[in-house]
């Protein structure tokens, strides 16, 4: 049976290499180095350098699936006001990290989507899974009076998403929060109102 501690330490480890120089740029030779594992142990794990890319791309979107399940489904909180929570702890994260390193998946969907159809497609479906926690949350806004029923939730969802994606490039190019907050102002002012 393969060691999955190991194979678990090699996706963690690329994921943080990936994070920060990018998928191309990212050797499996420094991950080897990095997790102190031996070079011929890689393609015992994975069969390639795409199925290792895969596999960072699976573990991040399933990690970050528990994080939007905590934050967009948390019914104890008004839908709107779990929104905001969601807004806050990226806002957070991004000045945790510096503004260096902002979505794994937004970034490798800016380096990758056109080079190579199987990650284009991989990427699509965590986007496409993480806006059905927005629709949920949307959905909750609109039948509490919250929010207008007016726009359908799946679009608003995929709006916010799309938008958000952005400020997080934007928060990055700049070295600061302020477009993330200035989507999140425009956002809850403009866009998310209600009926009254």
């Amino acid at each position: 049976m393969k060691n999955t501690a190991t194979r678990d330490k090699l996706i963690e480890t690329g994921a943080e290499l990936i994070g920060q120089h990018g998928y191309n740029a990212t050797g499996i030779n420094a991950v080897l180095k990095t997790c102190g594992v031996p070079k011929g142990s890689f393609y015992h794990y994975f069969s390639s350098k795409e199925a290792f890319g895969l596999a960072v791309i699976d573990q991040f979107a399933t990690a970050y699936d528990a994080q939007l399940a905590e934050l967009l489904g948390d019914s104890t909180l008004p839908a709107l006001e779990r929104l905001r929570r969601y807004f806050a702890a990226g806002r957070e994260h991004m000045c945790d990290c510096n503004h260096a390193t902002g979505c794994l998946i937004g970034n490798l969907g800016q380096e990758l989507s056109g080079q190579s159809d199987t990650f284009r497609d991989a990427l699509d479906r965590v986007f496409q899974r993480w806006e059905q926690y927005f629709v949920a949350c949307l959905k909750d806004a609109q039948k509490a009076g919250e929010l207008s029923a007016a726009l359908p939730a799946d679009h608003l969802a995929s709006f916010i998403l799309s938008g958000w994606e952005g400020a997080i490039l934007r928060a990055k190019t700049l070295k600061s929060v302020e477009p993330m907050e200035q989507f999140e102002t425009i956002l809850f002012q403009q866009v998310l109102v209600s009926d009254d």
